[in-house]
Formats: C-alpha cells, structure tokens, sequence
C-alpha cells in the first residue's frame, strides 16, 4: 500500500496499471468506514501476492483527483486496469464481498505465470533465439490456454519456422471462435496462402506464367487469387494487395469475398501493434501526448498501410 498524491499519480497510478491492476482507495482521515476497509484492503493486497497494487487517496488533500474520479461518498474504491478506471465500489464491504470483485476483473495467477513466461519468450525472439521461444511460448499456453497473445506469437512463430501444420493446429481453437478474432483470421489467410504454394501446382509457376492467362482473360480471378497467394507466400504482400484490389474492383462478391478477406488480413499483420500505455491517438492512457500527427504519418509502413485501406474503401464503394 502506498500514498498516492496529483505529483505522482501519473506514474503510481496510470502508467503502474498498465501492467498490474492498481486499486485505488479514496478515504479521508475522519471517516470510519474508512479506517475499517483499510485494514481488509492491505491484508488482500498481500495474500494476492502481487496480482494487484493497493494505492490510498486523501480525498480531503487531493480534492483535483476526487473530482476526476466523481467521488461522492467515501470510502470509494476504483479499480484501474490499463490506464483506464474499468470498475469499482462504494462503502466499507466485507472481505468475501471485496474478493468476489477483485477475482472478476484480475488474472489468475496461472494467467500472470504464462504471461511472464510469453514475456520471456519475445525476449528470445528480439535475441534471434527461435527454440528458446518457442519452448517458452508453449510453457505459456499449456499454463494458460486462454492467453491469445501467446497463441498469436507461436502460431506466428511456427509459420515462419515452415511448420504449417503444427500452426493450423494451434490456430484451430481460436478459429472455432464466434466472431473469429481479427488476427487470427488473419494468420488462417496467411497460412492459407503457404499450404496453396506447399500443395497446388501452381506454387511453382514464375509470375510470367500467372501474367500470360491473366493477359488472356482480365477476368481470370481464380488465376489472380492464385497469384495473390504466391506473393503473399514469398512476403510480396503489397504485390498482393494489387493483385487482390483487381479482383474487388472487377467483382466484389467473387468467391465468397475471398480476395476482400484475404486484403484485409494482410493489412492487419502489417499493422504495427500499439505500445500498450498508447492508444490510436498517439497519446498515453493518461492523456500525454508521446508521438505527434506528422510523427505518425512520416511512418512510411503506417503510411503505406493507410493508403491501402483508402484504395480498398474506393473499391468497395
């Protein structure tokens, strides 16, 4: 437990809450409900081992961050989870009642043991250490099976490894999924595209041979989806998207919209992931601005990706 003021709050608060939840207990010296939740809060805070940061407010010295938060009554206990207050609770509630809140919102301590191992395993990737990895990344999920972002990055891992079917396995949990998430239909496009180059003759054609039966018939879309493919296989994605962009222009329903699926798909594994204290407008959670407009769009993936999204608007419309 800490003491929590305006000069510190931005770092004890919202930037600490971007990695571990942080509770934060608006009290007054005066108030004895107040002095009675303490107590509760501090023994919680220690038996959770770490799975969330108590802070304590002074309502009556911090009026600026009562008035934030809307504080009316206290004790009034808010709960900040990346960046951002997502829950909280009035009054001095018992133990069993503040437990049933807290494991509504905080990960599980297997959740917290696989992300710190999914942790480990970028740190092996930015080292060029594939095995160390993917070993690692595999401990994660079989710790937790619901951690997407470990999901996401071994499947990534193991289609650049060429191991295909070990990525379809992998992949087919999140594609049973009702809506499938983004990324990973995307990553099912991709690896589409590699098992078409791995099984269909056509994988081994040069593009001079693709061109000649498109130049016959503008209209050959199974040619140019076949195309598509190749180039996404051999990383000429925005060769891709030209060659996709045809075929949506010519005919937007074509194949149950592959062409528009598959589009789609390589804008969002180009897209660089946002820093998680960032969000879309380049600012942190707690409002300071880290990178300006012209930062941004002198980006020139960022911009070459927003121009796709816009030739890909026209075409639809």
């Amino acid at each position: 437990m800490m003491d929590v003021t305006l000069q510190n709050f931005e770092t004890e608060v919202v930037a600490a809450s971007m990695t571990t939840p942080v509770l934060v207990d608006f009290w007054a010296p005066w108030c004895g409900p107040c002095k009675s939740l303490g107590p509760i809060l501090e023994k919680l805070e220690e038996s959770y081992e770490g799975r969330f940061k108590l802070v304590k407010i002074n309502s009556d010295d911090e009026q600026q961050l009562a008035q934030a938060f809307g504080i009316r009554s206290i004790p009034t206990c808010i709960l900040m989870m990346g960046g951002k207050p997502v829950d909280g609770f009035m009054g001095a509630l018992p133990a069993g009642q503040i437990q049933q809140f807290l494991d509504k919102h905080l990960p599980s301590a297997d959740a917290l043991q696989a992300q710190a191992v999914a942790d480990e395993a970028q740190q092996h990737l930015e080292s060029g250490d594939e095995h160390s990895a993917r070993a690692a990344l595999e401990q994660a999920l079989a710790t937790d099976p619901g951690n997407d972002d470990a999901r996401f990055d071994l499947v990534k891992l193991l289609i650049g490894l060429g191991e295909l079917a070990e990525a379809a396995a992998l992949l087919a949990p999140a594609m049973s999924r009702i809506p499938v998430p983004l990324r990973f239909e995307a990553q099912s496009q991709w690896l589409n595209a590699l098992e078409f180059v791995t099984n269909d003759p056509r994988g081994g054609w040069t593009l001079d041979q693709f061109d000649a039966l498109i130049g016959q018939n503008k209209r050959d879309f199974e040619t140019r989806f076949a195309k598509s493919r190749l180039l996404i296989a051999v990383g000429e994605w925005e060769a891709a998207m030209e060659e996709l962009l045809e075929i949506i222009m010519r005919d937007k329903k074509w194949d149950d919209e592959a062409p528009r699926k598959t589009f789609v798909a390589l804008l969002e594994l180009m897209t660089p992931q946002k820093p998680k204290d960032q969000d879309a407008t380049g600012k942190s959670a707690g409002g300071i601005e880290l990178t300006g407009k012209a930062a941004v769009e002198a980006d020139p993936l960022v911009a070459m990706i927003a121009s796709y999204r816009r030739k890909l608007s026209m075409a639809l419309n």
